[in-house]
């Protein structure tokens, strides 16, 4: 009986020029060199037309020792896949095995196209691409055609960062490889399409929610990376201040009555929501949400995700969602008057409901709802707070240093009845852990609006947003900018950053 080689190395044996294709479709791999002797593992020793090419290409002995398919091919991957070798070197591989093809309609057999998105160059540099993004915490990769250039872009941090791109001649390859892993059909170049992928990577489960749509120069793609394991359900990692955390908790504690979240998109209102949710969650309540898409699962949850082509979108499934008896309901966005109408009747009828709204402040959310068409006094009767939040960078802790910002940096908390000097000013360097951005991380700014009596009462004056906002900070409720200028203060982050995020403002 044949006995096969089982002690692979745990380091790669790196040759120069060695192709990962070579030793998959040849099935050897190096297990060690010493002496000038190169021992491989090979499910078929007396394949002499291998040992002779190793030869020919380096000089050195070649000893053979048989081993199992599986294991050989097992030990190309752990040693020379996608967490091993550098992009510019994937890169390099598969310029190297893919040729250019033309991108525009009917030029390229859709065939050959898909072969091509099939090699494993292909698949290995997708595979790193995505790999990096997820090491590198990024929330979203943007694959982009441009007349001379593929550029490929991570967001990490809020912030879109250039990595080192394709050249364009793989454009068309590295996009059918996400869309045939998305299952997309890469023969429809002309209309946008969306699709998911779920990978492993690591030990971690992510979904990626995949976008496509054409350009004037090829298909542009973008992939959002939901990592379950990321998101932290605690409102305090949020960057709730313990005020505003007491205050919260109290408002979601209410029976009935509607909550809502505002912000632009990026800005953690999903976060908010979900943690949310996560926090009020029991035995003894039934928890229902309509999203779009769903995100993340919550465990105990119902979650249901609206589909507008078969006629299932916010308006309908709310008004089905009443009839299964739910204790707390969550509304992915109120996007129209129909569903606007809807949720506050559900509200009014014994629900606690949450929803998003795209405003700039929470007072704004008030404004919106009334110009939407809900009647005053059954916003009065219903709503029982508006949350807006932003996400503004953390400064690096590992580059950290004590900076005097510039003058016109200080007359903006002076506009705000600040005293600079009574604080001290920091900011990040720069350094390999932040990638010399000088930030690392983000957390929330926010702005509470709880619906008292005196804002009930210029509700029902369809009193304008100006005038809600003036009573609601006399009041004592801090704007956002405020909250910013909290975590500068803290030494959390910049004036640069705060500044970045309420520039409306």
């Amino acid at each position: 009986m044949d006995q096969f080689f089982k002690d692979y190395p745990e380091e790669p044996v790196l040759l120069e020029d060695l192709s990962v294709r070579f030793m998959r479709e040849s099935l050897f791999v190096p297990v060690r060199l010493e002496d000038n002797v190169l021992t491989i593992a090979m499910a078929d020793p007396d394949d002499f037309s291998v040992v002779e090419a190793l030869q020919l290409a380096y000089g050195f002995e070649i000893r053979t020792l048989r081993g199992k398919e599986d294991d050989i091919l097992g030990a190309i991957e752990k040693l020379y896949g996608i967490g091993t070798q550098s992009l510019e070197m994937i890169i390099e591989e598969a310029d190297k095995d893919v040729y250019e093809i033309a991108s525009s309609e009917g030029d390229e057999d859709i065939d050959h196209l898909r072969d091509l998105a099939s090699e494993a160059p292909i698949i290995r540099l997708v595979n790193r691409l995505v790999f990096n993004a997820v090491e590198q915490h990024a929330s979203d990769i943007h694959f982009e055609p441009f007349e001379d250039e593929f550029k490929v872009r991570y967001r990490i941090d809020g912030v879109l960062a250039d990595v080192e791109s394709p050249p364009k001649r793989l454009q068309a390859a590295i996009i059918s490889r996400v869309k045939i892993m998305a299952k997309l059909d890469i023969g429809e170049r002309r209309l946008p399409q969306d699709g998911r992928i779920k990978m492993k990577i690591g030990n971690k489960e992510i979904d990626f929610r995949v976008s496509t749509l054409p350009t004037l120069y090829g298909e542009s793609v973008v992939m959002r990376i939901l990592d379950r394991e990321s998101l932290m359900l605690d409102l305090k990692l949020l960057g709730f201040p313990p005020r505003l955390l007491e205050r919260y908790k109290g408002l979601i504690s209410q029976p009935y009555g509607m909550i809502l979240v505002c912000g632009p998109t990026g800005s953690g209102k999903t976060s908010t929501l979900y943690t949310t949710l996560a926090m009020i969650n029991s035995p003894e309540k039934k928890i229902i949400t309509l999203e779009d898409p769903v995100e993340y699962q919550l465990k105990g949850v119902n979650q249901i995700q609206v589909n507008p082509k078969i006629g299932l979108d916010f308006a309908s499934g709310l008004r089905s969602i009443v009839r299964q008896d739910p204790d707390v309901i969550l509304v992915g966005e109120i996007r129209d008057s129909e569903t606007a109408e809807i949720a506050v009747q559900s509200a009014l009828t014994g629900h606690l409901l949450f929803s998003t709204l795209h405003t700039n402040d929470a007072c704004g959310a008030i404004t919106r709802l009334l110009e939407m068409g809900v009647e005053g006094f059954l916003l009065n009767s219903t709503l029982l707070g508006v949350l807006s939040q932003r996400l503004v960078r953390t400064i690096c802790p590992y580059c950290k240093e004590r900076v005097e910002p510039e003058q016109r940096l200080l007359d903006s908390l002076v506009a705000d009845g600040i005293d600079p000097e009574e604080m001290e000013f920091y900011a990040g360097r720069g350094c390999d852990e932040c990638r010399n951005s000088g930030y690392k991380g983000r957390t929330g700014i926010f702005e509470f609006l709880p619906i008292d009596q005196e804002i009930r009462a210029e509700i029902g004056r369809n009193a304008s947003t100006e005038r809600i906002r003036q009573v609601a900070i006399s009041k004592g409720m801090k704007t956002l900018r405020q909250s910013g200028w909290e975590k500068v203060r803290s030494g959390i982050t910049t004036i640069e950053e705060v500044l970045r995020v309420t520039l409306e403002w």
